[in-house]
């Protein structure tokens, strides 16, 4: 029998980097369809399927990862403030560089290319560069961009559209998805495997539901109004799946060429959205198991995120001096060195040094938390009973009340030697 997910995983040699680095560049290879004018003006991977694009096929993979990480570190020891500050640190400070950099670098060189002065950039009366920060810095975005700037750009004259960072709508529904399994957590749910398993199987049930129109959904949960719940909570969910059930899983590799044979399959002749992303998704948890040649991808620091965040902006930028003009293989190369080094600056500039942060607590709260502790600790001794608690708290004593007494040394064991 081939080994399972958790007998093959090694969380220390697996090439999830690589894969995540390489996704972040298939969602720039896609967007230099409507960015730069190529692939006739629309995202690459469209033209042979009708449901999803490259960079969509990306978003789907980045998510299953998530689900799949995110998952294994809620079911760990951390409590429920400290799960949502770690993840806050992850995606907002460099989000929070991604838009200062745009408002206050990107967008004054590209309204001197546009006007020939900075006058008049920062007192734009509309999409004013003083509020771009402030309207998109928890995720949602409320402005999409600067001071009425990039009519002459082939997203405007091609398809309308004026976005400075298009890409990132994702960031949202990413924080969304890990509410939800700080919410499994917070309740227990993580701790009882099949029953969040069933919480992820009927998010994947209800986004197939959507995908082949089986009935108003939105009628009966006003959640899914937005189908772009479930399109991104879906992968999330198979990948909470793998978390939740690694000894279930086979990492077998004649299933992994099949399952990349079905995905292509469904890609280009219908049901990615309902199946094949699926068997993708289990082809890159095969990928990153065996091209264990690729472990040390991340030696360097960790770009992916990097580059997913300063890769549209970089070919708007582009966009406003003609890089699309240089032609294909100039415009990507231009565009792939300035990413990484914006993405190797974003790493050792902030994110790597706001992780440093995950185990920190203010003096004031860690004060607040000492003297709360011993209310806290009679409250659990009076009240949680390790029976029927699937808290930190309640394990501990159940670990404890199975653990064999210690013994006490003896005058043999404690005898010096002779």
């Amino acid at each position: 029998m081939p080994k399972t997910l958790a007998q093959a995983f090694d969380p220390r040699a697996n090439s999830i980097g690589f894969l995540r680095w390489l996704m972040a560049f298939m969602v720039i290879f896609s967007h230099a369809g409507p960015l730069g004018g190529f692939y006739g003006g629309h995202d690459l991977g469209v033209q042979l399927s009708d449901e999803q694009s490259l960079g969509g096929v990306a978003v789907g993979g980045f998510f299953f990862f998530s689900g799949y990480l995110i998952t294994q570190s809620r079911m760990g020891r951390s409590s429920t403030l400290r799960y949502f500050w770690r993840r806050a640190l992850r995606i907002i400070p460099a989000w929070w560089l991604s838009l200062l950099t745009i408002a206050f670098l990107f967008g004054p060189i590209a309204w001197i290319q546009e006007t020939g002065s900075i006058s008049g950039y920062f007192s734009a009366p509309i999409e004013s560069p003083l509020t771009y920060f402030y309207n998109n810095m928890w995720l949602s975005l409320g402005q999409h961009n600067i001071a009425g700037m990039g009519s002459g750009l082939p997203l405007a004259t091609d398809h309308g559209g004026y976005n400075w960072n298009g890409s990132a709508w994702t960031l949202i529904y990413e924080f969304r998805a890990y509410i939800l399994v700080g919410i499994l957590g917070l309740f227990g749910i993580l701790a009882h495997k099949w029953f969040s398993g069933l919480v992820a199987i009927g998010i994947i049930i209800l986004a197939c539901l959507q995908w082949v129109y089986a009935g108003d959904l939105s009628r009966a949960l006003p959640l899914l109004q937005n189908p772009l719940n479930l399109q991104t909570l879906a992968p999330f969910a198979f990948g909470m799946l793998f978390a939740l059930f690694p000894n279930k899983i086979p990492i077998d590799d004649r299933l992994a060429v099949g399952s990349l044979i079905f995905a292509f399959i469904t890609y280009a002749n219908g049901g990615w959205l309902v199946l094949g992303q699926y068997a993708f998704a289990y082809f890159l948890m095969w990928l990153a198991i065996r091209a264990t040649k690729l472990q040390n991808w991340e030696k360097f620091g960790d770009f992916s995120y990097g580059i997913y965040l300063f890769g549209w902006p970089v070919m708007q930028l582009g966009g406003y001096f003609g890089l699309q003009h240089t032609g294909w293989l100039v415009y990507h190369v231009v565009v792939i060195v300035v990413c990484h080094v914006l993405a190797f600056l974003s790493w050792h500039l902030i994110e790597k040094p706001a992780m440093s942060l995950k185990n920190w607590t203010p003096a004031p709260l860690a004060w607040l938390l000492a003297k709360w502790e011993p209310v806290s600790t009679r409250f659990k001794k009076r009240f949680v009973n390790p029976d029927y608690s699937s808290t930190f708290y309640a394990a501990a004593l159940r670990k404890k009340a199975t653990e064999p007494p210690a013994q006490a040394p003896t005058e043999e064991r404690v005898r010096e030697p002779a």
